[in-house]
């Protein structure tokens, strides 16, 4: 079937192609496996080679990052032709929506707004955001991050946002008294409200040190496995 729909010997796909084998796959008479998927279903996918993309980006490296892409762009065209095949959005409005966006949101490219430094468009982009989505809020600004996020950057979201919003930014020296005042409080009554304290206040702190939290603990965990294999080593040579 593929044969007769498609070139299997061009010298260089595009996007097109991308979505046309999509059809071929999702169509009549196509893959068994790729025709039963639901979005839920492939959920798990989508996040598994989004990490993997990333994981290339910090491994600075480019042929890998060339392959991750492919297949995060996959999970986009995928999603698509599920949604058109149940009646709802195709790819071309996805294409669509994401263009308007960004044209909606650089108006200092697209419009006569003035932005000269990248703060300044950062901020354009929130207000712009905030307008586009109805929020009203800054509250509602804060509910807007993604409960999907890893909780450790949901949480770095979170108080950036508040920061933005008014809240009373702390010293890094308040932020690491703080924590030192959670940690103390569990050691007196743990449960999981103050260990969630603690690791939010964690996070307050680490970003205040000017480091990424999700970063530092990436490396923190890189460390133990690198200390572990130390001590595995030495237990077998003693």
């Amino acid at each position: 079937m593929l044969e007769k729909s498609i070139d299997t010997h061009k010298d260089c796909y595009d996007f097109y192609d991308l979505c046309r084998i999509m059809d071929i796959l999702r169509g009549e008479n196509g893959c068994p496996w790729d025709m039963e998927q639901t979005h839920k279903s492939i959920r798990e996918n989508f996040i598994e080679e989004v990490y993997e993309a990333v994981e290339a980006i910090d491994t600075e490296d480019s042929e890998l990052l060339q392959e991750e892409l492919g297949d995060v762009l996959l999970q986009v065209v995928f999603h698509a032709k599920i949604s058109e095949q149940s009646g709802g959005f195709a790819i071309d409005k996805v294409t669509d929506g994401v263009c308007r966006k960004l044209i909606v949101r650089h108006p200092h490219i697209f419009g006569d707004v003035k932005a000269d430094t990248a703060e300044q468009v950062l901020q354009n982009w929130a207000e712009i955001k905030s307008q586009t989505k109805g929020q009203t809020t800054k509250t509602e600004r804060l509910r807007s991050v993604s409960k999907s996020l890893p909780a450790l950057m949901r949480a770095e979201k979170v108080q950036g946002r508040a920061e933005k919003a008014g809240d009373s930014v702390m010293t890094k020296e308040q932020a690491i008294e703080a924590l030192e005042k959670s940690v103390a409080a569990l050691k007196a009554q743990g449960d999981e409200k103050l260990c969630g304290q603690v690791l939010f206040n964690a996070v307050k702190a680490v970003r205040l040190c000017g480091t990424l939290p999700e970063t530092s603990l990436t490396v923190a965990c890189d460390n133990f496995i690198d200390e572990f294999e130390k001590r595995e080593l030495q237990g077998k040579n003693s």
